[in-house]
C-alpha cells in the first residue's frame, strides 16, 4: 500500500505593515474544493473568539480519530455502539518552551448494548494504539471515558 496523502490550502490576506498588533488574524483553510474553514488566532493573540484557531485543530482531530477507531474496534467486536460524545480538551501552558500543546484529555461517554464495561474498556484503549493522530502527536493524550451500558 502507498502513501496515503492530505492536503489543505491556506489563504490569508492583509497588511503587516502597521505592526502585527493591528493586522488580522482571520485566515481560511480550504481542505478539499467547495469545503473550507474560518479560522483566526486564539483570542488570547488576539483572535476572533467566534472562530475556529489552529490550536483547537489538533484537539478535534484526536478526537475524531479516537472516534472513528473505536467505532472500527467496536464493530469488528460486535459491540452495538449507541452514542459516543466527546468534550476533549487541550492544554497548552504559557511558560513552557517552546510553546505547545502538551496534553490533550478526551472524555467521551459512550453508550452500547452488548458488552459489559471492561470489554468497552478493552476496545476504547485498542482504538487508542490504533488511532493515526494519536500515533502521531507529541503531546499526552488521556482518555477518561464514561461508559453506559444499554440492556
Amino acid at each position: 500500500m502507498g502513501t496515503h496523502e492530505y492536503s489543505a490550502r491556506l489563504t490569508w490576506t492583509g497588511s503587516t505593515g502597521e505592526g502585527i498588533r493591528a493586522c488580522s488574524r482571520e485566515h481560511s483553510a480550504e481542505l478539499s474544493p467547495g469545503t473550507s474553514l474560518a479560522l483566526t488566532a486564539d483570542p488570547a493573540f488576539r483572535g476572533d473568539p467566534d472562530l475556529p484557531n489552529p490550536e483547537q485543530l489538533p484537539v478535534v482531530a484526536a478526537s475524531s480519530c479516537q472516534l472513528l477507531s473505536f467505532l472500527g474496534a467496536a464493530s469488528r467486536a460486535g459491540v452495538d455502539v449507541l452514542d459516543y460524545e466527546d468534550d476533549a480538551a487541550g492544554g497548552m501552558p504559557a511558560d513552557s518552551t517552546p510553546m505547545s500543546i502538551t496534553q490533550i484529555e478526551l472524555r467521551p461517554r459512550i453508550r452500547v448494548r452488548g458488552a459489559d464495561e471492561a470489554r468497552v474498556q478493552e476496545l476504547i484503549e485498542q482504538a487508542h494504539r490504533n488511532c493515526f493522530i494519536a500515533n502521531s502527536l507529541r503531546s499526552e493524550i488521556r482518555i477518561s471515558p464514561r461508559i453506559e451500558i444499554v440492556y
